[in-house]
């Protein structure tokens, strides 16, 4: 939802009051910290919402085709998850801090 004040001198991004996921987050922090320039440009052409909510599309996109190709690769299989759930949930761990590595470096942080 975005707030302006009466005089519109200052808009602001209340993300609060939507279910916000955690990569959304984190691209606005990144924005706010290290690209002031555009998240200031992106709030006051009332874009930053829409923004944030096609990081937040994007990154739910490329992590569901991200994660069946690795789980693949790695041998990830139904089948290991009855024979032994502590070694695939180990493994499903592992795949996911992978594909959030490369998340956070083409979505998060560009």
């Amino acid at each position: 939802m975005i707030h302006s004040t009466e005089r519109n001198t200052s808009l602001r991004i209340s993300l609060r009051s939507s279910p916000v996921r955690k990569y959304v987050r984190m691209r606005q922090r990144y924005l706010k910290e290290h690209r002031p320039g555009l998240y200031s440009s992106l709030i006051l052409s009332e874009k930053l919402y829409p923004h944030l909510l096609e990081i937040d599309r994007a990154v739910r996109e490329r992590t569901d085709a991200m994660l069946p190709r690795m789980m693949e690769a790695a041998g990830v299989t139904e089948e290991l998850k009855a024979r032994d759930p502590m070694r695939w949930v180990g493994l499903m761990n592992t795949l996911k801090a992978q594909a959030e590595e490369v998340i956070f470096q083409e979505l998060i942080y560009a």
